[in-house]
């Protein structure tokens, strides 16, 4: 290294040494905004990705909420059939009984005609002799 004679000299390397740091701190301040705009790209990326994740969980949610109301519309329709159900079993318990009761007629005209049918066995047998003698006259 050179020795420093004069005071023009040491203030041109003072010149010098501060034009040469005043070129490292524009380096460095290059080098720390390209790191900042590369950090601000992330931050940028990064919230659009939310703010996409929160569309689709916006929309999820209304699907989810659809879906509630859906089944909120099963349930009251179940709730209505199982009212109509019970109507239902009180009308067959009421045909049942109709029926009960039309079997009963039924035995007692099944009763009548046996009763019937038996008399006009008895009426048949009666009138075979007669007729056996109608033919035999003829």
């Amino acid at each position: 290294m050179k020795k420093l004679t004069g005071k023009t000299e040491i203030e041109d390397a003072l010149k010098r040494l501060d034009k040469l740091t005043n070129e490292e701190v524009r380096m460095v301040t290059a080098q720390v905004l390209k790191a900042t705009r590369t950090v601000d790209d992330g931050v940028v990326r990064i919230d659009n990705r939310v703010a996409d994740v929160s569309e689709r969980v916006t929309r999820v949610d209304d699907r989810v909420a659809r879906v509630d109301e859906g089944v909120t519309r099963i349930e009251q329709g179940v709730a209505r059939i199982d009212g109509r159900e019970a109507g239902i079993d009180d009308r067959v318990a009421h045909v049942d009984e109709r029926v009960a009761g039309v079997e009963e007629r039924v035995a007692s005209v099944d009763d009548k005609v046996k009763a019937i049918d038996d008399k006009v066995v008895v009426g048949i047998d009666g009138a075979q002799p007669s007729l056996i003698s109608h033919r035999e006259t003829v």
